[in-house]
């Protein structure tokens, strides 16, 4: 799935080619990307044609593109969606699922929604424009310049849940994800299972700190691409997987102090770490 840096890449892309352009018609090739919207695939390419892009926003992994009638094309890349701008007389992808037909785009450019395994969507939030209702519940990320690092700091600080479950909780801080959140917490030598609420409020700072700096390097190599489905807007991948520290280099040495990088089950996913730099917290390795 694309990490929040990934989404930035898109949503900036998106910024710089289609604002400003007006939706001519929509071409809905598969019905389950707009799943979620109550109007049905024939109502959503309805809602969509006649509107102008006025803006291109993100929270978190959610992209949103404001309309100029006060509504928004919501969208979630999921596990493998692509918003890439393509020329009009552009060959279709073998797995395009919805098109706009736009006016006005860069290069007399369209929209289009490409999603081999369908776990994305995009639907018309009403009166979105500014924040859609849909994704309202979702906490801002580090990135964000409006990120309340006091509040954050002070939550994270009363729960005693492991701190890596804490960074994945969207509703606390979004967009961290799995490979930043094990990119910061090796920087910040902090093993993901120590409770927050053992944390002291200078390392949970330096933590989220790290967070954003990790995320922030991701951004200016164009995100980090494991999987060749990932491309921003032009069909190009990222390549910071090249300066990861922690994450996928299982019985590798530490880039730090020699130890050779683990990696262990977590929430069905990995986590990994340095047993050297990040200690495992006593607790755990009782339970261990």
């Amino acid at each position: 799935m694309p990490e929040l840096p990934e989404v930035e890449v898109v949503r900036a892309g998106l910024e710089r080619h289609v604002v400003g352009a007006r939706v001519v018609a929509v071409d809905v090739l598969h019905e389950r990307p707009v799943r979620r919207d109550p109007r049905g695939p024939e109502g959503f390419a309805l809602a969509l044609a006649g509107r102008r892009i006025t803006g291109a926003r993100r929270r978190g992994k959610y992209l949103w593109l404001p309309l100029d009638d006060g509504d928004a094309l919501l969208c979630h890349l999921g596990m493998s969606g692509q918003m890439l701008v393509q020329p009009a007389d552009a060959e279709p992808e073998k797995h395009l699922r919805v098109r706009l037909r736009l006016e006005g785009a860069a290069q007399g450019r369209h929209l289009h929604f490409v999603d081999q395994r369908m776990f994305g969507g995009l639907l018309v939030s009403t009166g979105g424009a500014v924040l859609p209702p849909e994704i309202a519940h979702i906490g801002r990320d580090p990135l964000d310049p409006l990120f309340d690092l006091d509040d954050v700091v002070a939550r994270v600080r009363r729960r005693g849940s492991g701190i890596k479950r804490q960074l994945l909780d969207q509703t606390l801080v979004s967009g961290v994800g799995n490979i930043y959140a094990d990119e910061a917490l090796w920087r910040a030598r902090i093993h993901g299972e120590r409770p927050g609420d053992r944390l002291t409020r200078t390392q949970v700072v330096e933590l989220l700190g790290h967070a954003r700096d990790v995320m922030t390097d991701a951004l200016a190599q164009g995100g980090t691409s494991f999987d060749a489905l990932y491309v921003n807007v032009n069909g190009e991948s990222g390549y910071f997987d090249r300066s990861l520290h922690a994450y996928g280099r299982e019985g590798e040495p530490c880039d730090r102090c020699g130890r050779a990088v683990r990696r262990v089950a977590f929430m069905n996913r990995s986590s990994y770490f340095c047993p050297g730099c990040q200690p495992v917290p006593r607790a755990t390795r009782r339970r261990a």
